[in-house]
């Protein structure tokens, strides 16, 4: 899980745009396709692996960031007749144009993830296909891998099914469109019964002990009049917990599938040191976030304010308690220990954005030879030993690419402000060197290193701090006590 999420609205400076660029060069990210994988990718765009089931009468929709074009999931929710709910969740079908040992099959191992920098993505498939023929774009018939969840009148999950569908989208929301119509009741039924799935989900989350971390977006605005450029926060909407709710939902799903059929591969998490705990309880002192020695850290998560600025740097700082996840592979019905995502709560698996995510294509077919009693295809349990480390390589990219980009973003918006004196909260403080540790501005939007002062920092006070270091790509933001 991000710690941040951070990206560009609107053209940002020459000296962001820079090291932006040199950032790529140094991970050695990839540019451009090589010509065998965009003529391959080509090729079966125009003419994918069609399914036998013909599911477009279905009324599908799909709910993504504005300029989101990799649509990798829509769905369509409804009432059942015993007070249940029934959620078709279609997820785009990359293995109807990816064939295993293939030009597009090699460059995704390589590529592993889409990557996000905050002025574009890199993505996992050629755009043709991802931004085309295999996302889920309104009008556009798509070949999908169809999932049918039945639901009791309080949200527990009563029957699973998975399988090959030909499917259509109707309708494409972003967030503050799905939000403003499901609050002004005039949502039709299939998107207005998100609130009330989502919360009959939250509400069986809170029951296992589960946790989501609202964690707010850092933005890059204009400002404006004077084309200059601040950071700000950007607090989640609840149509979009809802809509990660029916994607936990499937990847528990998928999971229980899996396991039922002795084979697959699971997102496992271990829970959470006690020393990770114990620090994020100063953390919460410090920001005064109130935490009560018999409450457990999930219920305190569960109702953090991602709009209050002191709860909203803590649960940036939650995400600390997240670190350890990876991909745990099982065959022959031995399972692993431990075979659970702590945060969930649950055996999960990643299974939903296969577009993004190369391990997600995997777990699909297990889950549909799961269901249709089969031993899964010889290509994915050939690819299973290896699929931990090569997602692995990628997630540590991908961190690098979120971490340092965050850096450079700060530090390009405060390069020119090099002196200047901020009020910030003392989030964090070394125990070995008390008078270095990390400071929160409310604005602008940013989290930075405190060092420089003889006296030891106050764990959870105001402090005065002034900029003493920011240059994108060269030195990352520092503050001096003042």
């Amino acid at each position: 899980m991000p710690r941040r999420h951070i990206h560009v609205t609107g053209a940002a400076e020459a000296p962001l745009r820079a090291a932006l660029r040199a950032l790529r060069t140094e991970l050695a990210v990839p540019e451009g396709f090589p010509p065998a994988v965009l003529a391959e990718a080509e090729a079966v765009a125009k003419n994918p692996r069609l399914p036998a089931q013909d599911a477009t009468d279905l009324p599908f929709l799909t709910i993504d960031p504005p300029t989101s074009t990799d649509l990798d999931q829509a769905m369509h929710l409804a009432r059942r007749a015993d007070g249940g709910y029934r959620v078709h969740y279609a997820i785009a079908d990359v293995a109807a144009f990816v064939a295993p040992g293939g030009a597009l099959d090699a460059e995704a191992h390589r590529r592993v993830l889409t990557l996000y920098f905050p002025d574009g993505r890199v993505p996992l498939h050629p755009p043709v296909l991802s931004e085309g023929a295999a996302s889920l774009l309104p009008g556009e018939p798509r070949p999908a891998l169809l999932w049918r969840i039945d639901l009791d009148a309080e949200g527990r999950r009563v029957a699973t099914d998975v399988r090959r569908a030909l499917v259509r989208s109707r309708a494409r929301l972003d967030y503050a469109t799905a939000q403003r119509l499901i609050d002004s009741g005039t949502a039709e039924e299939p998107l207005a019964l998100l609130r009330d799935i989502g919360r009959l989900r939250e509400e069986r989350e809170a029951e296992r002990g589960g946790i989501s971390l609202a964690v707010p977006e850092q933005e890059i605005v204009e400002v404006p009049g004077d084309r200059t450029y601040s950071l700000a926060y950007r607090a989640p909407l609840p149509a979009e917990s809802w809509n990660a709710q029916i994607s936990l939902l499937t990847g528990m799903a998928a999971a229980d599938l899996m396991t039922a059929a002795g084979t697959g591969i699971l997102r496992t998490l271990p829970v959470a040191p006690d020393g990770a705990v114990a620090r994020l309880r100063r953390t919460a002192e410090a920001l005064g976030v109130d935490w009560p020695h018999h409450v457990s850290y999930a219920e305190v998560v569960r109702h953090a304010d991602p709009t209050d600025p002191r709860q909203a740097a803590f649960l940036q700082e939650c995400t600390t308690l997240l670190r350890g996840a990876g991909y745990t592979v099982f065959t022959d019905g031995q399972l692993p220990d431990p075979a659970v995502h702590a945060a969930v709560a649950d055996e999960y698996t990643h299974c939903t954005a296969p577009l993004r995510r190369l391990v997600d294509r995997y777990a699909s077919e297990l889950c549909v030879a799961a269901v249709a009693g089969n031993e899964p295809p010889p290509w994915v349990r050939a690819a299973l030993p290896d699929l931990p480390a090569t997602m692995a390589t990628g997630a540590r990219r991908a961190s690098a690419v979120e971490r340092e980009s965050v850096d450079i973003v700060e530090a390009a918006l405060l390069s020119g402000r090099i002196g200047e004196l901020f009020d910030a909260y003392v989030i964090d403080v070394k125990e070995r060197e008390p008078s270095v540790g990390t400071v929160h501005l409310d604005a602008p939007a940013v989290v930075g290193r405190v060092s420089g002062g003889t006296a030891p920092l106050p764990l959870g006070e105001w402090l005065r701090v002034r900029l003493a270091e920011a240059a994108p790509g060269r030195a990352k933001v520092l503050f001096t006590p003042a």
